[in-house]
């Protein structure tokens, strides 16, 4: 089966980087974004009504690449966990994780008995409809799956230590926005109240061995969550990024084509 780079880099206390895909589920999409250097591309199906099918296509699309597929599911619920890493991502972040029963039970989701409650179903998309050995498969499933929990909430981080010391919980990603609002700062992202939850999601992956992750919007942002500890990070929003290329193209057009 596929091996997970991304996992075994942050394991091993490297870094990785890659891109959030919010809009554009094209053919070309996974291409697009390993030739512009991204080690993985995460799926959001949270916001943007991205389904299972298209997930499973982009998933497929991913394969030879050397580029990681994850999707960040609606919830926690099982029928969302286990079916995005049955249609083929090989991790899984989750929104809005508030304690760590609920950081269990995701892991349970992404772990077969006994370790867990993930149902059965080899010869797959997940394992490339390959045959083999199921125990052998299990084992690989296990060790290449990342697990991402989100702290967005004031309950998450209330519990973030908690959350993080759960076995199977690879990452602690920041949900930047929610967690102003939640906060009662909405969009105040150089308030102390918020830096000071950054800085306690970061000691707490530290204390637990876990990676601090991040969705990095601009340059400025990348430079700053990165001198901060942030070892797995996303750049930009898909949408945003062409957008802005767009306005800036269509505003040299403009200044181009002024008279004289």
């Amino acid at each position: 089966m596929r091996d997970n780079p991304v996992k075994h880099s942050l394991r091993a206390g490297g870094r990785a980087y890659g891109a959030m895909v919010f809009e554009f589920f094209s053919a070309g999409m996974p291409q697009i974004c390993r030739n512009a250097g991204a080690e993985f591309v995460l799926y959001d199906m949270e916001h943007t009504g991205l389904g299972f099918e298209t997930l499973k296509t982009q998933c497929a699309l991913c394969r030879g690449l050397d580029i990681v597929p994850m999707a960040r599911v609606p919830r926690g619920e099982y029928h969302f966990v286990a079916r995005a890493l049955d249609v083929g991502a090989l991790g899984v972040m989750i929104p809005m994780v508030g304690t760590p029963a609920e950081a269990e039970h995701i892991v349970a989701c992404t772990r077969y008995p006994p370790q867990g409650r993930r149902g059965a179903a080899f010869g797959f998309a997940h394992d490339d409809y390959e045959g083999g050995e199921v125990a052998a498969k299990i084992a690989a499933l296990h060790e290449r799956t990342l697990v991402i929990a989100q702290i967005e909430t004031t309950e998450g981080l209330a519990n973030v230590e908690a959350i993080a010391a759960v076995p199977g919980i690879d990452a602690l990603w920041i949900g930047h926005f929610d967690l102003t609002n939640f906060l009662g700062i909405p969009g105040q992202f150089q308030h102390p109240a918020y830096l000071a939850a950054v800085d306690r999601v970061v000691a707490a992956c530290a204390a637990h061995s876990k990676v601090p992750a991040f969705l990095a919007a601009d340059p400025q942002w990348a430079r700053d969550y990165a001198a901060r500890g942030f070892r797995l990070m996303a750049y930009g929003i898909d949408q945003l990024l062409l957008q802005d290329a767009l306005r800036n193209g269509l505003d040299l057009l403009r200044a181009a084509g002024q008279p004289g």
